[in-house]
């Protein structure tokens, strides 16, 4: 890789920093990031997060923070933002650091280790693991011209509250475990709650879809599908708007349905960014690793929903495990004399129980 000759690199970071060298850097602060600097502090070795977004959390704190969790071990539910809250608490036992709002935007090797580079700043670091999740992303947008000028006036492609919406007549469009997960937790707060979508096929939990249709039998919701929106129209001829014209995408007619808010929950459009560029193997936004969480590239391991390995499940539980991989196995490459296997935690000297 070639490196950037030191004057020109000194001038481009005149206004930045250039951080201590660190055994372990972990790309992202989402809940596989955060549980992998815990355990990096755990195994005794230096480590830091640098994340692109300003909070901790990744997806659950900039998407999510009031949705409940409840396939999380020991937990019989939980908001996202009170895990994301206990993640952090959990890694600050170590006091290793968080750079935030700081997007890697290429790699470089200098001096026998990696150097991370951003817009400002510089991070040695010995090895990398990469937790980025989906990488960065934005919500889907609808694809209708008449949505446009309401986002933010009553279209949301994010919940932040969802107390805001108490009394308000709902539709959410979608057909995923988002759009369901959101028209269940609205049903109490929501004066009415419509799901639409453009089949009558959907990717959301069959106990959450089941649940969403009991309230449409008990008349306190509706489910559309093969409709999408055709129109956004005031009755009052002023904000906000009252009414959404629904297109039958089979019959080709249209239907008018009272509704005040509209909650698009179609996905996401992802980037992994700069690193594409580091020779690793990347399928449709997904690392491949091995079952080390190895990525091929010498130094350089994966976990999260950013990796794709046999036997692959997307879960937060299933993050947590091969966070603990990538950081076990990044010490051993970095010091072969540390076992891979680090022991139970309950007999370790650093939480001061019998010395490992």
């Amino acid at each position: 890789m070639a490196a950037i000759p030191s004057e020109a690199r000194d001038l481009q970071y005149l206004s930045g920093m250039i951080h201590e060298l660190k055994d372990v850097t972990i790309i992202g602060a989402g809940p596989a990031g955060l549980f992998g600097l815990f355990y990096a502090g755990m195994r005794g070795v230096t480590a830091q997060i640098v994340d692109a977004l300003p909070e901790p959390g990744g997806q659950l704190m900039a998407l999510y923070p009031e949705k409940f969790i409840f396939d999380v071990a020991g937990f019989p539910k939980v908001l996202a933002k009170d895990l994301v809250k206990q993640l952090v608490e959990q890694e600050k036992q170590f006091g290793q650091p968080m750079h935030l709002n700081q997007k890697i935007i290429r790699l470089e090797e200098r001096d026998g280790h990696f150097v991370l580079v951003s817009a400002t700043d510089e991070f040695p670091t010995k090895s990398i693991i990469i937790a980025a999740g989906i990488g960065a992303f934005s919500a889907r947008r609808l694809p209708q011209a008449c949505a446009e000028p309401w986002y933010g006036r009553g279209i949301y492609d994010v919940v932040t509250d969802p107390d805001a919406f108490k009394g308000k007549r709902v539709l959410i469009i979608g057909g995923g475990d988002s759009a369901f997960d959101w028209g269940v937790q609205l049903l109490s707060r929501a004066s009415h709650v419509t799901i639409a979508h453009r089949t009558d096929r959907f990717r959301a939990h069959d106990a959450t879809v089941n649940e969403f249709k009991a309230a449409v039998a008990a008349n306190r919701a509706a489910l559309m599908t093969f409709h999408e929106i055709a129109d956004v129209r005031c009755a009052t001829g002023t904000e906000p708007f009252t009414h959404i014209v629904m297109r039958d995408v089979k019959a080709k007619t249209t239907t008018e349905i009272e509704a005040n808010v509209v909650l698009p929950m179609l996905g996401f459009v992802s980037d992994m960014g700069a690193i594409n560029e580091w020779g690793l193997r990347i399928e449709k936004d997904e690392i491949i690793v091995t079952s080390t969480m190895d990525t091929g590239r010498p130094g350089i391991y994966a976990a999260g929903d950013v990796v794709k390995h046999e036997g692959k499940l997307k879960l937060i539980a299933s993050g947590f495990g091969e966070a603990a991989t990538a950081v076990n196995q990044a010490v051993h490459w970095i010091y072969p004399e540390k076992k891979v296997s680090p022991g139970h935690s309950s007999n370790m000297a650093v939480f001061g129980q019998k010395d490992d």
